[in-house]
């Protein structure tokens, strides 16, 4: 993809040392010093190009950053073991505060999609004074999630129960045919098979998923939030600890966790103070499936004041 063309052209590439990781991301600086930043949080199991279609309009007001996770696109995937410590998400969450205070954005909106939205509960919960808004998609609450799993969300989201299983089964396996686990995640998640993504994307994320160190990585963070971050998580519920920033949750109304969950209610419940949201027509992948009605929702809810 040349320059010129690329989504990201006004952006800039950089690889920062952050908590003994080294972690890539793309950043644009708004040329007026008083712009609020956007933090944008990808999922599994892709990288930071899943905003490609939105970040565009996000420039025109904020300074926004795009990172991969540790584990995922062009940052560090260190090896790990039980208990997973390092991809818990009070981990992820850490880098990400760092990376920020780095750039010298301390306080940001966030915005995270599947993984990186439970990193930013996280992160909302640990590093309050950094969060200005927070928005997710398409994800209720871990704890919830796993408390409320039956056959049909087992079945629905097998690769929960497959990807933590220990190592080396589920990564040796996926590596072996990386190419087609990919495109059966991001067609089977989405309202329209694979259509919604670009080639540029679609060869981006080929790049960054195959690989035994990158399988890996998924497998631990998967494994993370099956262990270490549940302990996390009811130990936060145990202390009433619920986040205090405006949360805007936007789902879609095609994928599995609208069809099984409640997600504004399911935030609303215990996690969060303030809870706003509503279900979209898409399946999993909202910033790639619908990124203009993303927009049309999340614009005027980081402008509130």
């Amino acid at each position: 993809m040349g320059a010129a063309s690329s989504p990201f052209k006004h952006f800039s590439a950089v690889t920062l040392p952050v908590n003994d990781v080294n972690i890539h991301a793309r950043v644009f600086r708004h040329p007026d010093p008083g712009a609020k930043a956007v933090l944008l949080l990808h999922g599994f199991p892709q990288t930071h190009f899943i905003w490609h279609k939105i970040v565009g309009a996000l420039r025109q007001d904020y300074s926004v950053v795009c990172p991969d996770l540790r584990g995922y696109g062009d940052s560090d995937k260190p090896a790990s073991s039980p208990p997973h410590t390092l991809y818990s998400k009070r981990v992820m969450a850490s880098d990400m505060v760092e990376l920020m205070r780095i750039l010298e954005l301390p306080r940001f909106h966030l915005v995270g999609h599947d993984r990186g939205g439970r990193v930013a509960h996280r992160l909302a919960l640990d590093h309050a004074e950094r969060v200005e808004r927070l928005c997710v998609l398409d994800i209720s609450p871990t704890l919830t999630m796993y408390e409320h799993t039956d056959m049909e969300f087992a079945r629905a989201y097998f690769h929960w129960f497959f990807l933590i299983q220990p190592a080396p089964l589920p990564e040796s396996l996926m590596a072996a045919n990386a190419g087609a686990v990919l495109k059966t995640f991001l067609g089977s998640w989405s309202s329209n098979g694979s259509d919604h993504f670009t080639d540029e994307a679609m060869s981006e994320y080929e790049r960054c998923f195959s690989g035994l160190k990158a399988m890996h990585a998924s497998c631990e963070d998967y494994r993370a939030s099956a262990g270490i971050d549940l302990e996390h998580d009811r130990s936060s519920d145990a202390a009433g600890e619920k986040i205090a920033a405006p949360m805007l949750v936007l789902y879609g109304e095609r994928g599995v966790v609208g069809r099984m969950f409640d997600p504004v209610a399911n935030w609303s419940a215990k996690c969060a103070a303030s809870v706003t949201g509503m279900a979209l027509p898409s399946g999993h992948f909202i910033a790639e499936e619908v990124p203009e009605l993303l927009l049309e929702q999340l614009q005027p809810f980081l402008a509130a004041r």
